[in-house]
């Protein structure tokens, strides 16, 4: 809180008379906690419009990720004129300008602050101010992390600030499934990659498949639910989804839960989701409709996992022999949905699915999580701060579309 003044002046150059975009400050009044934990109360009048932000080609890889939730609506263009500070402000604020200045020198040296450093836009008005705040607010967060502790993310970084930073893994290169020029989140070392993994190493599909009865239950109590109150809570999170019959009754955006959603209907299903570090866009059961699919593509993430429970699946004997089973293939490999069973697969790799019933949709219950097998804690708590950090970013800029890239 004692640096809010001088973080706002390095981000928007605000001076003595000066014009302000308030949705930029509720960022920094996040980023230090002072924003976000009690709620807005409604005012009588609201602005609706849209902030339209210009795209700066140079920053795109800093746009990169999964998808926000709605804000409270700030005005775009709002203006607060500073009145000149008296004496004793402009002391204060040379005294946080000092704090700022030592946290960012001792910041320099660590390996976040050098990925920083290294982006071609450093130090110049193209640079991405969100990630120029990164290692001092990340240094404030996590104190205790040693320097090789935090290679890897400085990687992620790196390649965030530097999208034309070449891959050097073999993993990447010259594997015509993984396209790496569809990557847009990466971080370095995570080791070997499948399209699928073994669903006995975790857990989490362990206890899914366990309660499965109960989960479909609750699916089934989440609909009724829709159809008494008529709020459709299932959405389309992009045009390709919407085109191809997929959407998505989301419990979870950006790993966080959505404010007025009944938790109540699905206890078990929010426990066994929350007991992994959720990520990705979102989170929930998808719906796939009759003689439909989605068309093969990546996700470009390769610090996620995906986990799928099918819910309600058309049996096999009730298809068409001239049509497809209902299925999902990731890379080379085809494998269909089972009710009660999970899919565990990297969505790095082309991935497309496809539901051949004529009549029958198909159910699955989707999560995104943190790859808990090749990433640390430390790294996974460090890199939803980040992904939390650029959503608050991303509201300040006027962002509040489901699904929307994060990084």
């Amino acid at each position: 809180k004692f640096l809010l003044p001088s973080l706002c002046n390095r981000l928007y150059n605000s001076k003595a008379e000066a014009t302000i975009n308030s949705r930029r400050i509720v960022f920094v009044l996040a980023a230090t906690k002072g924003f976000g934990a009690t709620k807005k109360k409604n005012n009588k009048k609201k602005n609706n419009k849209k902030s339209s932000t210009k795209k700066n080609k140079n920053n795109s890889g800093s746009n990169k990720g999964f998808g926000v939730s709605s804000v409270a609506v700030i005005p775009p263009t709002s203006k607060v004129v500073i009145p000149p500070p008296p004496p004793v402000m402009i002391q204060q604020q040379t005294e946080q300008e000092r704090l700022l200045e030592s946290l960012q020198r001792a910041t320099a040296d660590n390996p976040i602050g050098k990925a920083v450093a290294s982006s071609p836009y450093a130090g110049t008005p193209e640079a991405d101010p969100f990630w120029e705040l990164v290692p001092v607010l990340i240094n404030s967060k996590f104190p205790s992390a040693a320097n090789n502790e935090l290679e890897r993310v400085a990687g992620m970084v790196r390649h965030a600030v530097n999208p034309d930073l070449p891959f050097v893994e073999e993993t990447l290169l010259d594997n015509p499934y993984r396209p790496e020029d569809d990557i847009h989140a990466y971080m370095p070392g995570l080791g070997p990659t499948t399209p699928f993994y073994d669903t006995t190493q975790f857990e989490l599909c362990r206890r899914l498949s366990e309660n499965y009865d109960i989960i479909r239950k609750e699916y089934e109590a989440l609909v009724n639910d829709i159809i008494q109150n008529g709020n459709d809570r299932f959405q389309s999170v992009t045009s390709m989804n919407y085109d191809s019959g997929w959407r998505t009754l989301v419990l979870f955006y950006n790993g966080h839960r959505i404010p007025g959603f009944p938790y109540h209907l699905c206890p078990t299903t929010t426990q066994i989701m929350e007991s992994v570090p959720l990520a990705g866009r979102i989170a929930g059961f998808n719906r796939q409709q009759p003689q439909s699919g989605i068309p093969k593509h990546t996700d470009g993430n390769n610090m996620w996992l995906t986990c799928q429970m099918g819910i309600t699946v058309p049996s096999e004997e009730d298809h068409d022999g001239e049509n497809p089973r209902t299925y999902i293939q990731v890379g080379p490999e085809v494998r269909p949905w089972t009710e009660g069973q999970c899919l565990l697969y990297d969505t790095t790799y082309e991935h497309e699915t496809f539901n051949g019933h004529h009549e029958q949709e198909r159910v699955v219950l989707h999560i995104d999580f943190f790859n808990i097998k090749a990433m640390t804690k430390l790294e996974i708590d460090i890199m939803q701060y980040i992904y939390n950090l650029r959503e608050e970013f991303m509201k300040a800029e006027g962002v509040a579309k489901v699904g929307a890239q994060v990084l």
